[in-house]
């Protein structure tokens, strides 16, 4: 099996953790929306219950991913073991619930177990991908977001088929324990796969990584040239990162290049939620309702649009690494922004008193386009990005806090957008119009390409690439592949390989101190 082929299936089983994540985003909007779930949990503040059921398993993802930045001595698998475990349990809970503190508890224990996931699963993606296939791996995280979607919606409207007229409480606790079987499989199994191999670096299991690295990248081989030289730039950077002191989320905070970081992950994460994307996810129904389409028949069109995601998503996959980030960041918030403007024109004109079918299947299929677009560009890049622009000691810390910004403005979301269409109707979406716009020129001015770098390059680009990015160009001083080239040639030794990244490293800090 060739070693990117090797690289993806290992992606693809652990974006298992993401599938739940999609899947329990999913599933709710069915779950809130049925008659036995509104009759037993529903019957006073109705939108405000049903906006805390939402916002509490976002505020567990958020407490999640901030304990996940505690989590690095446990390992990726580890950390993802224990994230499934603590899932299951949320699961259990939620799916025997009879009073709305079970949903409640249940939702949150089972947001903690998916931030742990989703802040853990694409930094393993990254560590193990090659540098050419990285936004592939990474993008995963969105992709199986959009397969538990799939199932979420279809799960969620055979149930409303089968039990919504009976009124019978199957219809939303099938869905909800249905999400316990992938976190089962997903513990089981994993430890079958790799430790990432700058994680066994990063805690002194040197021969091990390079063996890991080897078995993903050369079958084995631990003379490869590849191998060698990119094991060379690990250890370097990392031997390097072991003489400064522990790292902690204040060094966030610390310096330029770190802060400069730290403000495009969280941007990346937040401004992927003000897209608008979370309350279509969310609150279908009583979006669809503002125009006059019943639930039956939105359920149904949410799973359409499931799929679309995924389509999407497969897309984002395919021409992520050869179009690049800058361009799809960029270019989608503007396509968003459009959908946007026309579904809340239509939601102006066309209230739900219209009987207009063609303004019904337009609101339809501009929301369809809408999500296309969104899992093509802004969804998978928000993870993508993030895992990165951080070095190995800082990684798991910086990623968390993209993260908890994702989650932060996820549960803000879940809390307002019922409240805000019930009281302002067509003029909430004025606001992803707008968001959208900003994020685009935010992006345009401050986000640099990353596509085609070894992670080893990230210090580099932030403290030497120029801060205001249009009209500049930058390239690493050193490239793995190039470094394994003159290796395979005999033109560099492996000691030499690693000198001139060392080299290069003290250069630059020279230059950061000056």
């Amino acid at each position: 099996m060739k070693p990117g082929i090797y690289q993806f299936l290992i992606g693809c089983f652990a974006s298992l953790g993401s599938l739940l994540f999609g899947y329990d985003l999913g599933v709710i909007a069915e779950a809130i929306a049925s008659k036995s779930f509104k009759a037993q949990f529903l019957q006073s503040n109705a939108n405000a219950r049903s906006g805390t059921v939402v916002a509490l398993f976002t505020g567990g993802c958020f407490l999640g991913a901030f304990a996940a930045g505690f989590a690095d001595g446990l390992g990726r698998r580890g950390t993802i073991l224990l994230a499934c475990g603590i899932f299951i349990i949320g699961g259990i809970v939620q799916t025997a619930g009879v009073v709305i503190s079970m949903l409640y508890i249940g939702r949150l224990l089972a947001g903690v177990g998916v931030g742990l996931l989703t802040m853990v699963v694409p930094i393993y993606q990254a560590e193990i991908s090659h540098r050419r296939i990285r936004g592939r791996l990474t993008s995963l995280q969105q992709l199986f977001d959009a397969v538990g979607q799939i199932f979420a919606t279809w799960i969620s409207y055979g149930c409303y088929s089968a039990w919504d007229k009976r009124q019978s409480s199957a219809e939303w606790r099938v869905p909800l324990g249905i999400q316990i079987v992938p976190a089962i499989f997903l513990a089981v199994f994993v430890f079958m796969i790799p430790e990432s191999p700058r994680w066994l670096c990063d805690h002194d299991q040197w021969e091990k990584g390079l063996a890991t690295l080897a078995q993903l990248h050369a079958h084995g081989n631990i003379h490869d040239p590849y191998v060698i030289a990119e094991y060379n730039l690990i250890e370097t950077q990392i031997r390097q990162e072991h003489t400064q002191k522990r790292k902690t989320y204040f060094d966030l905070f610390k310096g330029w290049p770190n802060i400069r970081r730290t403000i495009l992950v969280t941007a990346a994460q937040a401004s992927a939620q003000m897209t608008g994307v979370s309350a279509i996810r969310y609150f279908s129904p009583q979006i669809f309702a503002q125009i006059g389409i019943p639930t039956s028949l939105t359920l149904l069109l949410t799973g359409v649009q499931a799929i679309i995601a995924f389509m999407g998503t497969s897309l984002c996959i395919w021409v992520i690494d050869s179009i690049g980030r800058r361009p799809l960041q960029i270019g989608g918030n503007l396509l968003m922004a459009c959908s946007f403007a026309v579904n809340c024109a239509l939601i102006k004109v066309f209230p739900p008193t219209s009987t207009s079918t063609a303004a019904h299947w337009t609101f339809v299929a501009m929301t369809w386009i809408f999500s296309f677009i969104f899992f093509v560009t802004s969804g998978p890049l928000s993870w993508a990005l993030p895992v990165e622009f951080f070095g190995t000691a800082m990684r798991s810390k910086g990623v968390a806090v993209g993260a908890m910004t994702s989650f932060a403005f996820n549960t803000m979301i879940g809390q307002v957008t019922p409240i805000a269409i019930s009281a302002i109707g067509w003029r909430y979406y004025l606001i992803f119009i707008i968001t959208n716009i900003t994020n685009a020129i935010f992006f345009w001015a401050f986000l640099p390409e990353t596509k085609g770098l070894n992670l080893e390059d990230m210090d580099e680009l932030f403290y030497n690439s120029p801060l205001f990015v249009p009209g500049t160009h930058w390239t690493p001083t050193s490239h793995v592949d190039a470094d394994a080239e003159m290796i395979a040639t005999g033109e560099k030794s492996y000691s030499d390989a690693a000198a001139t990244y060392a080299e290069l490293e003290r250069i630059n800090e020279q230059q950061r101190k000056e």
